[in-house]
């Protein structure tokens, strides 16, 4: 290797000496000056995304670095671009909420930094070792992060769970790697996808090593029957921290999901196809039917999230070139629609944490009528409901899979957004329809940072529903490093 190789991954390089500056930084200024840190890190991740532009972005055809470990790729810039823009939007959001807490900004943002560097090299990963150090650098970092606020029961509880569970899902997906690599003798995602052309004596390895994978992949993308986790996790975590993982680390995962099912185990899409199919089916139809029991928001938007991940999945069972690219459109789109929704909760102070409560929403179009309007927005985007980018993230998805010939697949689907218009409006009508009790009213917090960041996300979401076409484009330009 020369140093020459090394240019393609400096914005990872860069990123993570930012990410020990900033909490070097923060240890010595303790809870001070978090509005200085907040813009050293948002300028290291705007630093980071030109360098992924000008250095990271293939000239030609994807090419693969650094011993086959990593592939520079259009499909790898478009998943870094969105992980700094969405890291970024959280170091926004957290700045006013973990000071308000009582907490230290300089930790907090030095592990969204750290989480999003591991997520840029899942994003890129050419190699099975590569992939899982990656995997384990965002998962390590996001542990932390769920249990932040420390003398929180909740927040211990949700990061115990997280991390025990999370463990557990990384030696699953551990030993599926390592039958592959004994079946294969290769950890290079183009080798195996050769050999499993080819025909591997060693099928039946490998056959179970794939399975094991997409088992720990389901964990990581908390599809069902790998979601217990989700609702906790959630629940507990700082609520910018909520946002963040339940948008960043998710698309991680099925970047790599599709790195390695709709690049590597293509040829052997026989033995996950059939998995792949029941966990997309059974992920839509318990988030949906989970939710509409839930009154703590938070654990609302947890099976939504759920239920949202088994939408995506139609793009990986799919297995087409449309499945592909609208995955990546559905993962950008899903990005701003819960990183605001999820703003919005951390907008409203009550009691103990922030706006958990479906009646903390009572009465707010008369109390703030902007702020009613965007989450009335987001609640449309999530449902899909047009004009937002919710509605087209859905039916390019949905398309897919019927021109895949996974009718019945997409009538569950179908099926399971229109129940979830109960649960979503539910905020509505207590926003639109209800006084509440005034002394029982979540107070809304004035946060300038967190008001930016939702109001970018409201805007966002209604230009993907009326104008889709430039991030289509940019989906598309990155197959080729799938083999489409």
């Amino acid at each position: 290797m020369t140093l020459e190789q090394f240019v393609p991954f400096v914005p990872e390089i860069a990123l993570a000496v930012a990410a020990l500056a900033v909490l070097l930084a923060g240890i010595p200024m303790g809870r001070k000056a978090p509005r200085a840190l907040a813009l050293l890190s948002v300028a290291a991740m705007a630093v980071s995304a030109i360098l992924v532009v000008l250095y990271a972005t293939p000239s030609a055809g994807p090419e693969v670095i650094l011993g086959g470990m990593l592939s520079v790729d259009g499909f790898g810039v478009f998943f870094k671009l969105l992980f700094l823009l969405a890291g970024a939007i959280t170091l926004l959001m957290g700045v006013g909420y973990v000071v308000r807490a009582g907490y230290g900004y300089g930790e907090f943002a030095s592990l969204v930094l750290f989480a999003t560097v591991g997520m840029m090299v899942m994003a890129s990963g050419a190699n099975l070792a590569s992939l899982y150090v990656g995997l384990e650098l965002m998962a390590l970092s996001v542990y932390i992060l769920v249990g932040y606020f420390k003398l929180e029961v909740k927040s211990n509880e949700g990061a115990v769970k997280y991390f025990v569970l999370g463990a557990l899902s990384s030696a699953i997906l551990l030993y599926g790697i390592s039958l592959v690599y004994g079946g294969l003798g290769t950890l290079e995602l183009g080798a195996i996808r050769d050999a499993l052309a080819a025909g591997s004596p060693s099928g039946r390895v490998v056959g179970l090593g794939i399975v094991l994978v997409s088992f720990g992949m389901l964990f990581k993308v908390a599809a069902v029957p790998f979601h217990v986790w989700t609702p906790d996790a959630y629940e507990g975590a700082p609520t910018p921290i909520t946002a963040f993982i339940s948008v960043a680390p998710k698309a991680a995962a099925f970047a790599m999901f599709l790195r390695l099912f709709l690049g590597a185990f293509r040829p052997a899409i026989g033995q996950w196809h059939g998995v792949l199919w029941v966990a997309a089916a059974a992920t839509m139809i318990y988030g949906n039917l989970a939710a509409l029991t839930q009154d703590n928001v938070k654990r609302m938007l947890a099976y939504s999230s759920i239920a949202h991940a088994g939408y995506a999945l139609l793009g990986i069972v799919a297995a087409n070139a449309m499945g592909a690219w609208s995955l990546l459109l559905y993962m950008l789109i899903y990005t701003f629609m819960n990183l605001g929704a999820f703003g919005f909760v951390a907008l409203l102070e009550s009691r103990g944490y922030a706006g958990e409560l479906v009646t903390d929403y009572a009465g707010l179009a008369k109390r703030a009528p902007a702020a009613a309007a965007g989450m009335l927005i987001l609640m449309l985007a999530l449902a899909g409901i047009p004009p937002t980018g919710g509605f087209m993230g859905k039916l390019y998805v949905f398309s897919a899979a019927v021109q895949a010939g996974y009718v019945w697949l997409v009538v569950i689907a179908v099926i399971m957004s229109a129940v979830s218009l109960y649960y979503y409006f539910r905020i509505v009508v207590q926003m639109y329809l209800h006084d509440g009790d005034g002394s029982e009213l979540a107070a809304l917090v004035r946060d300038r940072w967190l008001e930016i960041g939702i109001a970018a996300c409201v805007v966002v979401v209604l230009i993907l529903g009326v104008w889709p076409a430039p991030a289509l484009g940019w989906a598309q330009a990155g197959l080729a490093a799938l083999g489409f």
